[in-house]
């Protein structure tokens, strides 16, 4: 199992003294600081309007990563695909694939914000359609050798010719998903996968279960699954003033940045018949309290219960997490004692990139 550095940048809480400018910074540093220590990936979220969190452009953030580092896989959680152009996505990530050495780990959803929606003109309740449409052009922008024409609902394009083309071959994006809906999607365009086990709890019952239901769509449809990946909110501290603070740290983020109350509504507008399962989710963190915060959201405690918990990740299938440690207000100095700690502590007890470089020192 692969360990990554995961951030949505919350940054949305009364008399915060820290800008956004000012922790836009220290993504940066801890993302670089990722790698120093030892870790797979970096993974920064896209929002906009600092609603959600304060990285409106993770590409911006992670080239100038790409170009402090070596090694890091780069990975945006997620781009936000029905407000942007999907000829302009493909361009832009493909050439930092190939400025960063085939480092690139794309993934893309559809959101879950009306109000990120509008400003760009894109039509909330019609999301899905043009994510997936978006997602056709995509590909053949990756994936076409020769000049090539799409006309759709949303877009329409005549005698394309896209370039720079991905470094990786193959190039397999990640497709973020809360959904079978978006499960389906990835199984259609033979994408890997990406998962968040709180969402996955309240939608199917608990992350087993999302893998599970993967799992069966890719054998009806007799394709095979490909990787899957799972972000988790972390907090290091075994005592019970450390884990009250940990737990209420989150209360604050789904209270008042993360996924907040009208978020139930798409960002105070009518949920689309495909995001009704939204819903549910919404209605769940209308008042949320520490004690609703398990296993399915957050890896909280001593190391060897985060590495309990991870092995039985493991054995559920998935390759990778992606660790949140900078979510409600956590100064940076924190952040970077439990990052440290984490490396230290608890991915010895797995295998993967972090030991492979542990094994290429000692020679």
């Amino acid at each position: 199992m692969d360990f990554g550095y995961f951030t949505l940048s919350d940054n949305r809480y009364p008399d915060n003294p820290r800008s956004s400018e000012d922790f836009l910074r220290e993504i940066l540093e801890q993302s670089i600081y990722a790698e120093e220590i030892g870790m797979h990936s970096v993974w920064v979220g896209e929002h906009h309007f600092n609603r959600r969190g304060c990285v409106s452009v993770p590409a911006v953030l992670l080239s100038n990563v790409a170009g402090r580092t070596t090694r890091v896989r780069l990975g945006p959680a997620v781009v936000v695909l029905p407000i942007h152009h999907p000829v302009h996505v493909a361009e832009e990530w493909a050439m930092l694939d190939q400025l960063s050495g085939g480092r690139v780990d794309f993934a893309t959803g559809r959101g879950y914000d009306a109000h990120e929606y509008n400003p760009f003109g894109a039509d909330f309740q019609l999301g899905a359609e043009m994510f997936t449409e978006g997602l056709d052009l995509l590909t053949r922008c990756w994936t076409e050798t020769e000049p090539f024409s799409f006309k759709g609902q949303f877009y329409d394009v005549e005698d394309l010719e896209v370039h720079p083309k991905p470094a990786q071959r193959p190039f397999r994006p990640f497709m973020g998903s809360f959904s079978s809906f978006s499960m389906e999607l990835a199984a259609d365009l033979d994408w890997n996968l990406m998962l968040a086990p709180f969402a996955a709890s309240m939608i199917f019952g608990g992350l087993d279960k999302a893998v599970a239901a993967y799992r069966e769509i890719c054998d009806r449809k007799s394709v095979a699954p490909r990787r899957i990946k799972s972000s988790y909110f972390i907090h290091i501290g075994d005592s019970q003033a450390e884990m009250d603070e940990a737990r209420m740290r989150l209360v604050n983020y789904f209270s008042m940045a993360g996924m907040r109350k009208n978020t139930s509504q798409g960002g105070g507008g009518k949920l689309p018949p495909t995001m009704r399962y939204f819903a549910d989710i919404g209605k769940k963190l209308v008042d949320p309290k520490v004690e609703d915060f398990d296993d399915n959201a957050i890896l909280l405690g001593s190391p060897q219960k985060i590495i309990n918990r991870l092995k039985a990740v493991e054995a559920m299938g998935v390759e990778e997490v992606i660790l949140y440690f900078n979510f409600g207000l956590k100064p940076d100095a924190l952040v970077r004692e439990q990052m440290d700690q984490f490396m230290a502590d608890i991915a010895p007890a797995f295998e993967g990139s972090h030991s492979r470089l542990t094994a290429a020192v000692a020679e």
